[in-house]
């Protein structure tokens, strides 16, 4: 009895393992580096057009409410290169080093999910284009969120201006940029909106094909620092500036409203055709 539980026991040591097959990586490896690819740039429509079908869900109540967040908070492009005008004056280096915070607002508002008129050029229109419906819907949300984005403006530089929030150098800084940005011609303003709604539409497309949150920033950082450096008409990043100016008395407010309605036309200008139209054509031709 010994001898035979001893001899199954050494059987049993001896005989080999049963074959575990491994699976290959090779499946795995393939999906991980399908994420790692470049978006392709109908991935990126698709991606585009699904975030605008989810912008037209939303109510009138979240849209506005979301709309005077954005306008608000696009209010810290103008506060931030004030407030480093304020400590550096306007050299020419001492102008780079404030612009540099520039795009403050832009991406408060991009990342932090607030509506901004300008990324709606983008975003509706491609769902338009894609499954040829929406257009009331689009124009509803455009009119939401426009308005409401001016309101939020408004509420920046009533903040600015009418209270002791900001120090009187500050405040004369950013009452200087305000009156800067409404005195050029109708036609440069037009343009410059027309530039400034391009990059602004272009921030958009970069974002939706990003992969990383890190990336999202320096999308949004590089872009936007061209945007104010280079002075170009923003509708709403630059409607606090005015508007403080307005409320300061050194800008009429007819001047504003002109500004407005220039910018904003030469904004949907540069959105819906350099961005929209050009990549949409892009996708139906890749």
């Amino acid at each position: 009895m010994y001898t035979s539980g001893h001899s199954s026991r050494r059987i049993q040591r001896i005989m080999p393992l049963p074959k575990v097959k491994i699976p290959t990586p090779t499946s795995q490896q393939g999906s991980t580096q399908q994420d790692l690819d470049r978006p392709t740039a109908i991935q990126i429509f698709e991606h585009v057009s699904r975030n605008g079908r989810r912008e037209l869900a939303r109510s009138n109540t979240t849209l506005a409410i979301s709309g005077i967040v954005g306008g608000l908070t696009m209010g810290l492009t103008g506060l931030s290169i004030s407030a480093v005008t304020a400590q550096l004056g306007y050299s020419a280096s001492a102008q780079f080093i404030a612009f540099l915070l520039y795009p403050m607002g832009f991406m408060a508002v991009i990342l932090g999910r607030g509506q901004l008129f300008t990324e709606n050029t983008l975003y509706p229109v491609a769902l338009i284009l894609a499954e040829r419906r929406y257009v009331v819907a689009t124009l509803r949300l455009w009119g939401i969120v426009f308005v409401t984005n001016v309101a939020g403006a408004l509420l920046f530089a009533l903040l600015c201006a009418r209270t002791s929030a900001l120090r009187p150098d500050i405040l004369d800084a950013l009452n200087r940029y305000g009156t800067e940005a409404a005195a050029p011609s109708a036609v440069h303003i037009f343009w410059s909106g027309v530039v400034g709604g391009w990059i602004i539409a272009m921030v958009a497309w970069l974002v939706s094909g990003s992969h990383s949150i890190s990336g999202s920033v320096a999308i949004i950082w590089v872009l936007t620092f061209v945007v104010g450096l280079g002075h170009f008409a923003h509708c709403i990043a630059s409607s606090g500036e005015i508007l403080s100016a307005v409320l300061s008395g050194h800008v009429a407010t007819l001047a504003y409203l002109k500004w407005l309605g220039l910018a904003t036309s030469g904004n949907i200008s540069g959105g819906v055709v350099l961005v929209t139209l050009l990549q949409y054509g892009q996708s139906k031709l890749e």
